[in-house]
């Protein structure tokens, strides 16, 4: 008897969870629910429109529907177009894998004025997500508090020459944006030391690479090697990008050009001037489901009457981890699923949701994709559509 399996959320949690069921359970019935009209989430709306070699795992993510039978329910809001509690009556089991789509306060005084953007926000907005809000001003001199991965590739983006975006999926309007900001200075602000900041050494490498770039870092790490000291040494551009550490956010305030700054070093305290300030500190989940009610539940085991409940990826664990680490714990997630559930023959599975209103399958999406890649300009290799209503319209492929 086969076990349904519903996973709500489509992005790499999701999918390498639903890889996982399949490869230990080929006869299962796996269901990925999103509630976009297009699948794959953080890899499409997250990963950073120039690291295309990061988004080609989608093509063993394709496989999933069109080789190991998994389906795919797009435009399909859980909470509204169809209950948690119908969805988990209708399947032996329920995964959340929705991630966490809102930004972290900064705490402080000020956090909420105008000019102050979060990193979710503006990375929806770059990357044409169909729910964003539009793209800010930042003005001439933008200041970044962060020191992860997400705060370097907003940093790459801001910095790169129109050449260096070659190759990316980058859309029209999102780079008509980047060539008018004018930005003549970045500074970039951690709260730990050097030695202690999140990011990569690959991408503060391929930072330093940039042909526009001049890094300065001020409290560096001691020693020269460090990734960040070798790039810094490497860059010789005229976009200074200035990376001080050991500096907490105390205040914001509203001045005449932006926003004044005020911040607490191991020298004391200082001011800075900011056009605008970019947060990228970390995620939250977006109200959408209630997070801390459901990972209780979770955790508590089997409801009566209702298939049981799991969670994973960054609505689990909370915005920690890259893709490696989705992999691994889905792999270990379908193994417990598998052990712990009972299929039940009269839960009606995929049943359920075959007459939902609106509902778009992987086929739709197959006719996007095609439809994206025959429209992109010479430079880039997609275009993507970035409104709801384009991303519903029915045969794309016969209008390209």
């Amino acid at each position: 008897m086969s076990a349904k399996i519903a996973i709500v959320g489509s992005g790499p949690a999701g999918c390498y969870t639903a890889q996982a069921l399949l490869k230990r359970a080929p006869e299962a019935e796996v269901d990925l629910i999103d509630a976009l009209p297009v699948p794959y989430g953080l890899v499409r709306y997250g990963v950073a429109a120039d690291h295309q070699g990061t988004k080609g795992v989608t093509r063993q993510f394709d496989r999933l529907f069109t080789r190991q039978g998994a389906r795919f329910f797009g435009n399909l809001r859980i909470g509204q177009d169809l209950s948690l509690a119908d969805l988990r009556q209708a399947y032996d089991a329920v995964v959340l894998a929705t991630g966490l789509g809102a930004d972290l306060r900064l705490g402080i005084e000020g956090d909420d004025l105008p000019g102050v953007i979060g990193a979710a926000r503006l990375t929806r907005a770059l990357y044409e997500h169909p729910d964003a809000a539009g793209l800010p001003d930042l003005g001439a001199h933008p200041v970044v508090i962060g020191t992860g991965n997400v705060a370097i590739d907003i940093l790459r983006l801001l910095a790169k020459t129109p050449a260096e975006l070659h190759g990316s999926d980058l859309g029209p309007g999102p780079t008509a944006w980047l060539a008018g900001q004018g930005i003549r200075q970045i500074t970039v602000l951690g709260r730990s030391a050097a030695e202690a900041a999140r990011f990569s050494p690959v991408m503060v490498k391929e930072l330093g690479e940039l042909s526009r770039i001049d890094i300065q870092v001020q409290n560096p790490a001691a020693d020269p090697e460090e990734a960040l000291n070798r790039a810094a040494a490497a860059s010789h551009g005229p976009l200074p990008v200035v990376f001080r550490f050991a500096t907490r956010p105390l205040t914001l305030a509203p001045r005449p050009e932006g926003l004044a700054l005020t911040v607490e070093t191991p020298e004391g305290r200082d001011q800075i001037a900011a056009t605008s300030v970019i947060t990228a500190i970390g995620f939250d989940c977006d109200g959408a489901l209630d997070r801390a009610g459901l990972l209780a539940e979770a955790e508590a085991g089997a409801v009566s009457g209702q298939g049981r409940l799991y969670t994973a990826g960054w609505f689990r664990t909370g915005p920690t981890g890259a893709l490696p680490q989705c992999r691994e714990e889905g792999q270990a997630l379908a193994a417990r699923l598998l052990a712990e559930v009972t299929p039940d023959p009269a839960r009606p599975g995929r049943a359920r949701l075959a007459d939902l209103p609106g509902v778009v399958d992987f086929d739709h999406w197959a006719q996007i994709d095609a439809h994206e890649r025959a429209e992109a300009a010479p430079d880039r290799c997609r275009r993507k559509l970035a409104r709801r209503d384009e991303l519903l319209r029915p045969a794309l492929s016969q209008n390209a």
